[in-house]
């Protein structure tokens, strides 16, 4: 053998490990499915595609559905749900998705969805009345646009030791404060972030005249250019108020959670008037074909497994709340829920629909991207 084809073949022969390094057993390609040769059977079309949020379709909200049919359905997750919302008007076609109530009526409106036959559906009845009385969700008593999921609040995370002056005297104008210029940060989404900055000024954003538009979108303007990152990643989020790096920042309360648990001297704030408060779940999309299997899938997201974790990793109140007889009051309060979900929900502003959405929508890509 000459050394031309001994070269050959032991090139070929590195190929052939670098390829298995890189795509060996349990690695995936980008669009879900394992590579030809994988010994981790491929991702079949066939199976429904989940189209949600960053950690909601981690093996537990997945499991029973796995249990039931012997594999993983698809996922795509997704920044926010503006972008979802254009993605899927742009013709991508999941099966199941996870929007908060107060979205799921615009993705309604544009034909994107079909509804929900809940008798079908083995887990509704853990689901309490108080979650089944969101406006506009049902369609009849059996059919519903849009299935809870969790329940949980928007606010402010603070480091109180780098903010010590803030402890006792909670205030969202943290964010505008000029000593914290560059270490303050927020939320990809309208729906979080300009609400939070338009009541931080005593506005309301779901009814505000087109003066105080004006104003909330100066006040945009400004954190814009106090903000040392905006993101929906929570990692960033967390790593960000972990480090220093960022002193407050506008989070959802799992963020504030996790840093507890890590010994993070951090606090979220309760100013007067209390936090936001919100209701997520999920919708079929209107051109679903195997309903049974996503029916199934929307069934694994709400069970007891899903639930559990739900609660204990991600730090957010269970749709199905029948897993609260596993923990006491005290449990509960530790982290930061009541068995009360009605009265959680009104101890702040509940989030519902933005008017004039897409023009808020607009204005907040444009001034992020320096217009």
């Amino acid at each position: 053998m000459n050394r031309s084809l001994v070269a050959l073949l032991a090139i070929a022969g590195l190929a052939v490990a670098g390829w298995y390094f890189l795509m060996g057993p349990g690695k995936k390609l980008a669009d879900g499915t394992a590579p030809t040769g994988d010994s981790t059977p491929a991702v079949s079309e066939s199976e429904p595609m989940l189209f949600t949020w960053e950690n909601w379709a981690n093996p537990p909200f997945v499991a029973e559905y796995k249990a039931k049919y012997g594999v993983e359905p698809r996922s795509q997750i997704w920044a926010d749900e503006d972008e979802a919302f254009a993605k899927m008007r742009s013709g991508f076609k999941p099966d199941v998705m996870a929007p908060c109530s107060y979205e799921f009526g615009r993705w309604l409106e544009a034909g994107l969805l079909q509804p929900i036959d809940v008798t079908k559906l083995k887990h509704w009845n853990d689901i309490p009345d108080i979650l089944k009385k969101i406006p506009g969700m049902m369609k009849s008593e059996t059919e519903a646009w849009f299935i809870p999921q969790y329940w949980a609040n928007t606010s402010v995370t603070y480091r109180t030791d780098l903010a010590p002056e803030y402890v006792g005297k909670e205030s969202w104008k943290i964010l505008f404060d000029p000593k914290y210029k560059g270490k303050v940060a927020g939320l990809d989404g309208v729906d979080d972030t300009v609400t939070l900055i338009a009541k931080t000024w005593g506005i309301d954003a779901y009814t505000m005249s087109p003066a105080e538009w004006e104003t909330v979108k100066g006040k945009l303007r400004e954190f814009v250019g106090s903000a040392r990152f905006i993101s929906s990643d929570e990692t960033s989020l967390s790593q960000g108020l972990a480090s220093g790096e960022v002193v407050a920042a506008i989070t959802w309360n799992q963020t504030h959670a996790a840093l507890k648990k890590e010994g993070k001297p951090v606090a979220y704030m309760n100013p007067p008037g209390g936090m936001f408060t919100y209701v997520c779940g999920m919708v079929l999309h209107a051109e679903t074909k195997n309903i049974e299997k996503a029916y199934a899938l929307i069934d694994s997201g709400i069970s007891a497994e899903a639930m559990k974790y739900q609660l204990e990793e991600l730090n957010n109140g269970p749709a199905n709340t029948t897993i609260f007889n596993d923990y006491t009051d005290e449990q509960l309060k530790q982290m930061g829920f009541v068995r009360d979900v009605k009265a959680f929900l009104e101890s702040g502003t509940f989030q519902v629909r933005l008017k004039n959405k897409e023009e808020i929508v607009k204005f907040w890509s444009e001034i992020r991207g320096g217009g």
